[in-house]
This record gives structure tokens, C-alpha cells and sequence, in this order.
């Protein structure tokens, strides 16, 4: 398993009973998690003293109830900035277990010893795209939602990035990949975060089961001949880390030869000192 154990700002205090005690920064929140199946005694104190707790409803859904919580506050990995707000679903707009693919990316770019080219699709608040940007890529940073591509300039700009080669693009990630390949761009590296299900700008029915394997296919067009690292990561439990590699060895290394490996991805648990996992990530690199 490949975990994410370098932070100082995050850690997951505890787990039970569906749901998970983190500490992000200053604050407390209690989220819950579908990976944790098991009841345990609440040991740890941080369960008592929380700033914020998500209710999952029995309908679908839920809502936050806060004790003490800023509207915004901020959280650090290295030298990144991390602008957090709990809003629907759950999240915070940071997923820390992907810090352990941010620095396999980052390691890659920075031996590379040549400028390289990224492209993160499905990029979200910008975790990846900051972190390869820091280690100093240009990177092209395509997610369809607007608002999430706004948040991630913000955190662009906290980590002292707002100048750096990043292009910030609100497009549908399918097309916009059908279109770079028209245009005849490439990549050395690319970096995939597909969610389970959406819709597209016409109604276009995304379910990542039917379509990750093809979109795979049609990015290594995108590839460099000398293309470094193709990275993808799943939350669908459907697709374990054994799915992803095959893909990636039948999609890419007939083409491109190096190497793929498969994992999950994981946090430490302060109180038992044992690993959550969260998702699983395939990689493929020279």
C-alpha cells in the first residue's frame, strides 16, 4: 500500500462506526467513510471535542452540524497551501491521501532534467496541479466545474504559484482531450482523478466502469515519445488496484513500454496505528 504519512497538517485521529475523527490543522471534523466497517471504543479525546461532524441521512445525502468552525481556513504540506470549507457531501475540497501521488509525480518531474508538460484532468481544487507546478512542470489543469477551478487558482496563488505556467481550463475532460488530439499536443505526463458517475455539458452519461478503459486508450494519444509517468486513481471499490494495472499494461506499455504498478492508497490511524485505506492509484513510468 502506498501511504500518505509526510503530513503535519492532517492526520486521521481515529475511526469507528463509519466514520473517521481528522484533525485538519486547528480543527476537528468527524466525516463518515464507508471503508470503516468496525466499532471500536471511542478512546481517543478528539471524538468529544469536535468543530465539525457530517450526518449522513438514511434518504441519501446529509448536512454538517458546526461547533466553532470558520467558513475557510487554511492547511499546509510542504511548501503547498490548502484554502478548506466543508460544503455538500462530505468534503472539504482536499483529499490528503492523494499526497503520496503528489510526491511520486513531483520526484518524476523534477528528474526528468528537462522542462516537462502535465496534464490533470478531472483536477479538482488543484492538489496535483500545485504540486507538480512546484516542482516545476507546466501543467494544464481541466476540470468541467467552474467553482473547483476558481478554488484551485486560490490555492495556486497561497502557495505563492500565481505566476507559474499553469493553464486553468473549465472543459469537459473528454472533449477537451478528443480536441488536443486533433490539435496534434502532447504530454509527458498525465494525471486522471475520473469520478464515478457524471454527466456531461450535453447530458452525456459518464459511469466510470463503461468508459475509464476507453478514455485510457484515447489519453496515451496524448502521450510524448518521451512521456515520463500516466497516472489514474479510482474511489470505486469496483476497481481495485489488480483492474488498474491491467488496464494500463493492455493501454499503454504495448505502446510505450516502462513499467505499471497498482496499489491501494492510505492514511495512518494515530489511535491504532494501523492504515485506512482510501482508493487505489496505477502508474505507469519509464
Amino acid at each position: 500500500m502506498w501511504i500518505a504519512d509526510n503530513w503535519k497538517d492532517y492526520e486521521v485521529l481515529d475511526t469507528s462506526g463509519g466514520e473517521k475523527c481528522e484533525r485538519w490543522g486547528d480543527y476537528i471534523l468527524v466525516r463518515p467513510d464507508p471503508q470503516v466497517i468496525w466499532n471500536t471504543p471511542h478512546n481517543h479525546p478528539a471524538w468529544k471535542h469536535k468543530n465539525g461532524h457530517y450526518h449522513r441521512s438514511s434518504k441519501g445525502g446529509g448536512e454538517w452540524e458546526f461547533f466553532h468552525l470558520p467558513k475557510e481556513w487554511s492547511i499546509h504540506y510542504r511548501e503547498l497551501t490548502f484554502h478548506l470549507k466543508p460544503f455538500s457531501f462530505k468534503h472539504t475540497g482536499l483529499f490528503p491521501e492523494q499526497a503520496v501521488n503528489w510526491d511520486w509525480c513531483a520526484d518524476k518531474i523534477g528528474s526528468a532534467g528537462r522542462s516537462v508538460k502535465i496534464l490533470n484532468l478531472f483536477a479538482y481544487t488543484g492538489g496535483a496541479t500545485i504540486s507538480a507546478a512546484a516542482a516545476g512542470a507546466s501543467v494544464t489543469h481541466v476540470d468541467a466545474s467552474k467553482g473547483m477551478v476558481g478554488w484551485a487558482k486560490e490555492n495556486a496563488a497561497a502557495s505563492g504559484l500565481s505566476e507559474a505556467p499553469i493553464r486553468w481550463l473549465v472543459d469537459d475532460c473528454v472533449k477537451f482531450v478528443e480536441r488536443e488530439i486533433r490539435r496534434g499536443n502532447t504530454y509527458d505526463g498525465i494525471i486522471m482523478d475520473p469520478p464515478s458517475y457524471g454527466r456531461g455539458p450535453k447530458g452525456e452519461i459518464w459511469k466510470i466502469e463503461d468508459n475509464i478503459f476507453s478514455f485510457i486508450e484515447l489519453c496515451t494519444k496524448l502521450l510524448a515519445k518521451d512521456a515520463i509517468f500516466f497516472l489514474v486513481n479510482s474511489y470505486t471499490t469496483g476497481l481495485q488496484p489488480a483492474v488498474l494495472s491491467y488496464m494500463m499494461n493492455t493501454a499503454i506499455t504495448p505502446k510505450r513500454g516502462g513499467t505499471v504498478e497498482a496499489s491501494e492508497i492510505g492514511l495512518p490511524v494515530t489511535e491504532s496505528g494501523l492504515i485506512l485505506p482510501c482508493g487505489a492509484s496505477g502508474r505507469w513510468c519509464r
